[in-house]
């Protein structure tokens, strides 16, 4: 039979030199075909799933009092060398199932239950022949058994066939040797080391003297007694033979007794002899023990003493101050070049409470008097030490702000803007970043005191600041003044006063935040890191504090990286929340007061043009959009405070102008197109204008606004007049279409009042137009209203026969009617120009009012036609001649009304 790969040395080795530094030893390695199957399905091979080489490799790895099995698949490189390709722990292995559909049975599968994808086909392991097979999956359930104490599901292979065949396959050596009993047999297997020995009863020499007595003896069956009687016979004789040789052997025994007893003797002496050297033996053995045990104890005392002295000496090293530093911390100078020092003391200190904690020290010392006295001793010198230092940085804290206070280069003046810097201040104050640290992991109560200083030194001097920045910026800002009155009845038409360029206005303020946010925001992250917030970073790396991206002009891109380390990092995240909630009301008290500067300039601008709000809305939102970070809290509250001024203010400027236009229903009487119609165009115009960024939410609202209060008091002021209601109301729709013709085609909300103010028009004509037909031929109208009521209680052949609906009263009907139907409808053009102010919108009425009359006409005739057949009355062409062609317009203003509708509007509308 060829020779197995489980005996492979070299495959052995080379499976060992993939695995090395693994520290697991390789207990069979076995070369295998890897395919892809389904349990239960066939194990043939499809494309894309061909047999591929593989390396099966058992190994074990000790770990303590416990054994690891792993078992291994290796593949070949490009080179030919084994290397790892998949590890599977045997202690998962729940089953082994040989595939039934391969006929030579060398198929198997493994299942383990730990895999994440069940649903993925697990791997077909087919080996050379069935002895391979059988060889590892029997040293598998041989490992399971041994190292994991179970056996996995075993399927399609019988268990009792295994062991047949382990016992066939599995080489013995045997073994005889002689014994005084005869020879033993032993039986020893190679695979478990076991040895059996059995024992023969009776010799082969003795089976032949039993077999050849036998054979003397020539009896049937029936002679078994006289057999027996002839054998106790012979015993009986072979006994008396042995007697009388033992008393013809009396004086041999005789002297045998003698030897006896004098041997007797002499075991009795030394016995005794024996028995005392016992004894002594005993005392010397306890007294051996004695000296050990004493000699033990002596050792052990020798040993415990020299451990105490090494533990002594620690803690003695541990109490020990050293001179350089309890001076330093007593009596020091804070100055920048002895820093070193005070932070070498301070990590000391630090070091030596904790090493005096019960987690760094063995609870057997901490109530020793010495270790109590120099935990008071080390907890007066922290006392003292953070007293003085918060006492110093106080006071350095108020000398910085109040030296740059007093020099005046530091802030704008008159013709100089001067942006703030702050670059030296930080850096003098990074110099105390590690004493402030320490003093954080001394005692945090000392925080509170001189975060309070830093904030309230810091913000007098933020706060001129912005007071000096603001006051000459709005110095130096030359804007003309707008009036805020707009839509006023009594403006005139002097609207040119209202397009001076304001630009400047709204970059004043845009500058102001350009300075002073990131400023603002450099300064809440400086504070955050300075003074020991823990706390997310306020800027992210490569963010920007004012979003906008080429807009960030700091000094320096690290300039809160204080270029330390948290000493004190482990209470973890669950303190960030309370943290936050200290750093904002921290950074309340370090930028409280700086927004009435803001505000001042916001109230400058609206002063200027009201409408600017619209722009410094715009800008206010990008910087709102740019505060991400958690300490940045109150610059975000600053901007909200801002947003909310600017939309208050003008919010202002809109109720204001509501009640401009309110006022024109005052006046007495108004014909004509009013005037805060085309205003509002102009108005709306230049709102488009000033727009940025997210703005358009405001003017929207603001257009809603306006819209609805010209809407409802052009219909008061219509309703003041009925006569002439209609005449005004579509005069003045058709004035609002005409001049938002433009911005509603791309302004959604002005498109939607364009859709209204379009329906309004059409409701208004058709009104005003049937009260002028009615009003020439009411009589003609009137009939055959008449008509159309009866119909709906009797039918049109009983019409004629009703009481003032004959055929003599039709006759009467048509010809005072249409009797001068041309004259009647000249009076109806004139009637319809008299009262219209506007007579470029007449050829448009005009031809509504000819359909609208040719179309009631046309019903009147039809009826007259199916009531009274036989009577003939002027067609619907002869009277469509008599109204004859349209005058001529005016000019093409008409055009605009009625036209296609902004491309804007949304459906719905």
């Amino acid at each position: 039979m060829a020779k197995s790969s489980a005996d492979d040395g070299e495959l052995r080795r080379a499976c060992e030199a993939a695995i090395e530094g693994t520290k697991q030893k390789i207990v069979m390695s076995i070369r295998v075909a890897k395919s892809r199957g389904i349990w239960g399905k066939s194990g043939k091979l499809g494309k894309g799933h061909m047999a591929k080489p593989r390396v099966l490799a058992i190994s074990t790895k000790a770990k303590g009092q416990r054994t690891k099995a792993f078992l291994r698949v290796l593949k070949y490189s490009t080179g030919g060398v084994l290397e790892p390709a998949k590890l599977y722990k045997l202690k998962h292995l729940s089953k082994v199932e040989v595939v039934t559909n391969d006929v030579s049975g060398c198929t198997f599968l493994l299942g383990f239950d730990n895999l994440r994808s069940q649903s993925v086909a697990p791997p077909q392991w087919t080996m050379r022949n069935i002895d391979d097979r059988n060889r590892l999956l029997l040293c598998i359930l041989n490992i399971c058994k041994d190292i994991l104490g179970r056996l996995p599901k075993v399927v399609g292979i019988d268990v009792v066939e295994m062991a047949l065949w382990a016992k066939e396959n599995t080489p013995t050596i045997t073994t005889e040797r002689n014994l005084e009993d005869g020879p033993v047999a032993a039986t020893v297997t190679e695979g478990d080391m076991k040895v059996t020995v059995e024992k023969e009863l009776v010799s082969q020499a003795e089976e032949e003297d039993m077999e050849a007595l036998l054979g003397t003896y020539v009896m049937g069956i029936g002679e078994a007694e006289a057999f027996s009687e002839r054998l106790k016979r012979e015993l009986q004789a072979l006994e008396a033979a042995n007697v009388h040789a033992i008393l013809e052997n009396e004086p041999l025994i005789d002297e045998v007794l003698q030897g006896l007893e004098s041997a007797t003797s002499c075991v009795e002496d030394m016995d005794e002899w024996l028995g005392i050297f016992n004894v002594k033996l005993r005392h010397m053995r306890e007294d051996i023990e004695s000296i050990e045990t004493r000699n033990n104890k002596l050792e052990m005392q020798s040993v415990n003493n020299k451990s105490l002295i090494e533990e002594l000496d620690k803690l003695l090293e541990r109490l020990r101050v050293p001179s350089e530093y309890a001076a330093c911390l007593t009596g020091g100078s804070f100055d920048e070049a002895r820093m070193l020092q005070n932070v070498e003391a301070c990590e000391w200190l630090t070091g030596a409470l904790r090493g005096l904690q019960v987690p760094n020290l063995d609870p057997s010392y901490a109530n020793i008097r010495a270790v109590k006295e120099k935990r008071a001793e080390l907890e007066k010198l922290k006392s003292t030490f953070v007293r003085r230092a918060s006492e110093f940085l106080k006071n350095y804290f108020a000398s910085l702000v109040d030296f740059m206070i007093s020099d005046k280069s530091y802030f704008s003046q008159r013709g100089q803007l001067k942006r703030p810097d702050h670059a030296d201040l930080r850096y003098k104050c990074r110099t105390y970043a590690r004493l402030l640290q320490h003093l954080k992991s001394l005692d945090r109560t000392c925080l509170g005191q001189l975060r309070k200083a830093y904030c309230s030194s810091l913000n007098l001097l933020l706060r001129r600041e912005a007071r000096e920045f603001a006051n000459e910026l709005r110095a130096s800002t030359k804007a003309s003044r707008n009036p805020t009155v707009w839509l006023e009845a009594s403006m005139g038409s002097s609207q040119n006063a209202n397009n001076a360029d304001t630009s400047t206005v709204s970059e004043a303020y845009a500058k102001m935040l350009t300075i002073f946010i990131p400023l603002l925001v450099d300064e809440s992250s400086f504070f955050a890191h300075f003074m020991c917030f823990e706390v997310p970073a306020l800027v992210p790396p490569g963010g920007v504090a004012n979003g906008n991206k080429a807009g960030s002009n700091d000094d320096d891109a690290n300039d809160d990286d204080l270029g330390i380390m948290d000493i004190d990092d482990n209470d973890g995240k669950s303190k960030n929340s309370a943290e936050l909630a200290a750093l904002n009301e921290s950074l309340h008290e370090l930028l409280d007061g700086i927004q009435e500067d803001f505000c001042a300039v916001v109230d400058w601008a609206y002063k200027i043009d009201p409408l600017r709000c619209i722009s410094m809305h715009g800008i206010t939102e990008r910087y709102i959009s740019g505060q991400k970070a958690d300490a940045a809290g109150f610059v975000r509250i600053l901007l909200d405070d801002l947003e909310s001024r600017i939309s208050t203010q003008f919010s202002r400027f809109v109720d204001e102008a509501c009640h401009q236009i309110e006022r024109n229903e005052r006046n007495v009487r108004q014909l004509g197109v009013l005037s805060y119609i085309p205003r509002f165009a102009t108005l709306a115009t230049r709102m488009e204008q000033y727009i940025q960024g997210q703005s358009r939410d405001l003017v929207d609202q603001a257009y809603t606004k306006f819209v609805t209060i010209m809407f409802v008091t052009l219909e008061k002021i219509a309703a003041q007049d009925p006569k002439y209601a209609d005449i005004l109301l579509l005069e003045n729709y058709a004035a609002f279409q005409n001049s938002l013709y433009d911005l509603a085609n791309v302004v959604p909300t002005l498109a939607k009042f364009y859709h209204q103010a379009s329906e309004n028009y059409e409701l208004a004509c058709t009104r005003h137009i049937s009260m002028i037909i009615y009003y020439q031929f009411e009589r003609l109208f009137q009939f055959a209203r008449r008509i159309e009521d009866l119909m709906y209680t009797i039918t049109p052949e009983e019409i004629p026969f009703q009481l003032g609906l004959s055929k003599m009263d039709l006759r009467k009907v048509v010809k005072s009617s249409l009797s001068g139907v041309d004259k009647s409808i000249t009076v109806m053009y004139k009637k319809l120009q008299k009262n219209l102010t506007s007579e470029e919108l007449l050829p448009s009425l005009w031809d509504k009012c000819k359909k609208e009359f040719l179309d009631k006409y046309d019903s009147f005739a039809q009826l007259v036609a199916k009531i009274y057949p036989t009577e003939s009355i002027p067609s619907d062409q002869q009277i469509a001649g008599l109204c004859g062609p349209s005058r001529p317009a005016l000019n093409c203003f008409s055009l605009l009304v009625g036209r296609d509708r902004p491309s804007c509007m949304v459906e719905g509308y």
